[in-house]
């Protein structure tokens, strides 16, 4: 693997722990005392940063994907859009096989970053736009794409996959993320383009946020509603 895949991990972890340092020199220069608050205003800040930072260490690779013959522009679109429909029938399967060993589908990874995103609805950029750039950046073109190179695609799947799972720290849901990953990888592998599983993990995650805020919304109407009914009668 070339050294500045290692610079690119390194980068990625470091952004992952800056808010060890990043949120009392927030605090402490804003008054912040909200942790969401916190929390979304400085990955708003260290997340770009880490991305742009990224994206310079991957100068060459960026030239070398525009010197070679890739897919074309409606192959591409193409695949974008069937890896949403294959990567939300990953999660269906993953989510019935969960639930026959009496897991719950509410994941409390998604409902914590739907805390700090009603507190801060500007952390969406993260979550649906720079979170997927940078995870399939790592996940997919770096550990899935090195290991691809020395075995086969399953267990560069496998185990690219399983890191992936491991990450978001929710140990429950990991068949879904593990099935999530093993899509994305597919995509990559087929059209031998990272943007197709990056366009395609954005549109999963920007789907994701809108049905969890609709259903917060749902709630909030049937709250008001038997509020109107308690102060007006009916």
């Amino acid at each position: 693997m070339p050294n500045r895949y290692w610079y690119v991990i390194i980068t990625y972890i470091v952004i992952q722990l800056s808010g060890i340092i990043g949120y009392p020199i927030l605090h402490t220069l804003t008054g912040m005392t909200d942790k969401g608050e916190i929390a979304a205003t400085w990955s708003l800040i260290s997340f770009p940063l880490g991305l742009v930072l990224i994206l310079f260490i991957l100068k060459p690779d960026m030239k070398k994907t525009s010197l070679r013959e890739d897919s074309s522009t409606g192959n591409l679109i193409l695949w974008s859009f069937l890896g949403i429909l294959l990567a939300y029938a990953g999660q269906i399967v993953a989510g019935l096989i969960e639930l026959a060993l009496g897991i719950q589908p509410e994941s409390q990874n998604t409902q914590n970053l739907m805390e700090i995103a009603k507190a801060t609805p500007a952390f969406i950029i993260i979550i649906a736009l720079i979170a997927p750039i940078l995870e399939e950046i790592i996940f997919r073109k770096i550990i899935f794409g090195s290991l691809y190179k020395v075995t086969n695609f399953w267990i560069a799947a496998f185990s690219s996959s399983l890191i992936f799972a491991f990450v978001h720290w929710d140990f429950e849901h990991i068949l879904k993320y593990s099935a999530m990953g093993f899509v994305f990888a597919f995509l990559y592998v087929k059209t031998k383009r990272i943007i197709v599983p990056i366009i395609a993990h954005m549109m999963m995650n920007l789907i994701v946020v809108l049905i969890q805020l609709n259903v917060d919304l749902e709630k909030m109407e049937k709250q008001l509603e038997e509020l109107q009914t308690i102060l007006i009668g009916g």
